[in-house]
């Protein structure tokens, strides 16, 4: 009994150790089944990398089953903090869980797989799609809309493009530099100081037409780029426009000064854009000249709506867009549309406006917001210098009378240059048609423009002299020169006046232009109140006729003085010095009250060769320093003036 207990106890044992040892290698086996399901998953090699990374590389080769289990769990888990080695007996339990996170990493992978697969799927749709478009427009591109037609008329075009005529006279002799702007010195210190420095500012040029006003601006730029100091960089643009030709629409579907939106449905939209209802802003000359400068030629003619938009962009250096066909959130809309719609684009610019229009017909809102340069007047000596000048350009010898003549048809730069230029057309012509040698030996010839070719284009052009009154070293009775100005250029006005005898005691009349204007004959009755004062006679027993010969118009009081000084001299039979001009109101208590426009009125004086000018003394200001040939007498009082325009010497004068 007792050995067959011993033998059963003994097998018992056995029995026991067998299953354990079945247990241990079921779970060896299920490790390394997991092992191998995470070397199919992740490969070999990325197993290796992980284990490393999570220092779990020592665990995995270890002859140790529970450390191989603890590298396992570190692998699968990815996490390098498990440092405990497990039990047997916790074994299963890691095994149940590493199944399950295997699991989970396999589902995942699989619809991962899955995704993948459908994006290379939609991938490749994309990529076929786009190799289909960019086939299609290579097509397009060799086909095109060219046919046998459109070349040939393309042809012809490039053939006329090789065929170029010389420069107009004008554009062959602009002056290139500021020394070749004749007479406007002042003028163009006075821009520069205003645009070559860090804080450039918008400005209006005045001046009468053909004085330099465009070309001063051009240069300026130019200039100012090579200064230190300025705010223009080498490639600052300038842009020119003439504000007569600028046009737009209050739907702004055409502004080319501002800019405008080409909407869908307007024609003029890009086809594309059409199609899928995408409104196209167009930026405008404020923007081409961003950096740079915009010069607006006859600002003053612009329209009045348009000058207030440019004030706008003058203000906010930059223009807006609006569109009722703009939709933001299009995903279709480019993105250089949505930035020119929501930020606009820029306009910071520099704005020169040049007019030969009177500043008060100049927008106020822009003025104050430019500093103004006054272009002056151009003297016959400086006509001189711009014809000899551009002779020296077109390579020809004058005669020497030539530049005085041509200086008497204008007061204009471009004017007296088109002149040159027509004559010297006009004697090369007259050469070649009766030259014996061919045309290039004529024109190796030097050329010489006459009198005579001078005098031809001024018959053909009906031009006439552009001073007809001049100053003459002698006396008359009842005749004076007054100055007036019209477009910034000063001239004299001839007045005349007879007095006679009424022929009922205080039943004199006066008489005066109705042409002249109204203030002007206002200054008539000042002046008989004051001749009246000055020489007792009581003027309702004359008759007096005051003319201004030519009939030309009067702007304002300026010629009280003249008008007074003429009655004076007919009633007290005083002769007046006809080199002399006068301007200035006359008050009824016979003071001489300041009046506009002085510096062009001495010019025009200058221009006619009057040796004196006599202006009122409050407008000592305004009499330009360093003149020259001409003498400026300030009067306070009619007194003053009549004692300058009766006194005279008997042997140096002519009384006529």
């Amino acid at each position: 009994m007792k050995s067959f207990l011993d033998k059963f106890i003994a097998r018992h044992d056995k029995l026991e150790i067998a299953e354990k040892f079945t247990e241990e290698e079921h779970l060896k086996r299920q490790v390394n089944a997991l092992y191998s399901l995470l070397t199919n998953i992740y490969g070999s090699d990325k197993v290796v990398l992980k284990a490393g990374k999570l220092e779990a590389l020592n665990l995995l080769r270890s002859d140790l089953f529970e450390e191989r289990v603890l590298g396992l769990q570190k692998i699968v888990f990815e996490d390098p903090t498990i440092e405990k080695i497990p039990t047997m007996e916790e074994i299963p339990q890691i095994i149940d869980e590493i199944e399950d996170e295997i699991a989970d990493i396999i589902a995942r992978r699989s619809v991962e797989d899955k995704l993948e697969k459908k994006i290379a799927e939609k991938m490749q749709q994309r990529h076929d799609e786009y190799v289909k478009e960019i086939k299609m427009q290579i097509i397009k591109e060799n086909s095109g809309p060219e046919n046998a037609q459109t070349l040939k008329k393309l042809a012809i075009l490039e053939k006329l493009e090789q065929k170029k005529l010389s420069r107009s006279a004008i554009e062959a002799l602009r002056p290139d530099s500021f020394e070749e702007l004749i007479g406007q010195d002042r003028a163009v210190k006075s821009l520069m100081a205003k645009l070559a420095c860090p804080f450039p500012q918008h400005i209006i040029l005045y001046g009468p037409p053909g004085v330099g006003k465009t070309t001063a601006a051009r240069l300026a730029l130019k200039v100012a780029k090579k200064l230190k100091g300025t705010c223009f960089e080498e490639d600052a643009p300038f842009i020119e426009v003439d504000g007569t030709t600028l046009r737009w629409d209050p739907r702004d579907v055409t502004n080319p000064l501002l800019g405008s939106v080409h909407d869908p449905i307007y024609q003029g939209a890009r086809r594309d854009f059409a199609e899928t209802g995408i409104p196209e802003p167009k930026p405008g000359l404020v923007t081409d000249a961003h950096g740079g400068v915009l010069f607006i030629d006859e600002i003053g003619e612009l329209d009045v709506i348009l000058q207030n938009k440019l004030l706008k962009v003058l203000e906010d250096k930059r223009v807006s867009f609006d569109s009722a066909y703009y939709d933001p959130h299009d995903t279709n809309v480019p993105y250089y549309i949505k930035k020119l719609f929501e930020e606009g684009a820029p306009a910071d610019f520099i704005l020169i406006g040049a007019t030969t229009r009177d500043p008060s017909e100049i927008n106020p809102a822009i003025r104050s917001r430019c500093a103004e340069v006054y272009f002056e007047p151009l003297t016959p000596k400086e006509i001189k210098d711009i014809i000899i000048n551009a002779a020296a350009k077109l390579n020809v010898t004058l005669d020497n009378c030539i530049p005085e003549a041509i200086s008497e048809y204008t007061i204009e730069g471009r004017k007296a240059v088109n002149i040159l230029a027509e004559a010297y057309g006009l004697a090369l012509y007259k050469r070649q048609g009766t030259a014996d040698s061919n045309a290039e030996a004529v024109q190796a010839e030097s050329t010489v423009v006459r009198m005579e070719d001078v005098l031809e284009v001024a018959q053909v052009g009906r031009l006439s002299p552009y001073v007809t009154i001049k100053g003459l070293p002698i006396c008359e009775t009842g005749r004076i020169f007054g100055l007036g100005v019209a477009g910034f250029v000063g001239s004299v006005l001839e007045i005349e006046a007879v007095v006679f005898r009424a022929k009922s005691e205080g039943k004199g009349t006066i008489r005066f232009n109705d042409t002249a204007g109204s203030m002007a004959k206002d200054s008539v009755f000042n002046a008989a109140s004051v001749i009246r004062r000055i020489s007792g006679e009581d003027i309702e027993n004359y008759d007096i006729h005051v003319n201004v010969i030519g009939g030309g118009r009067i702007d304002g009081p300026s010629a009280g003085i003249a008008i007074t000084a003429a009655i004076l001299s007919a009633l007290q039979n005083k002769p007046i010095h006809q080199d002399v001009a006068v301007t200035g109101e006359v008050s009824i208590q016979g003071r001489v009250k300041p009046v506009g426009g002085i510096f062009e009125k001495i010019y025009g004086a200058k221009q006619a060769g009057m040796k004196k000018v006599i202006v009122p003394g409050e407008n000592s200001k305004d009499v330009p320093a360093e003149l020259k040939g001409i003498e400026i007498i300030l009067a306070d009082t009619v007194d003053d003036a009549l004692a300058q325009l009766f006194q005279y010497e008997e042997q140096q004068s002519l009384v006529v």
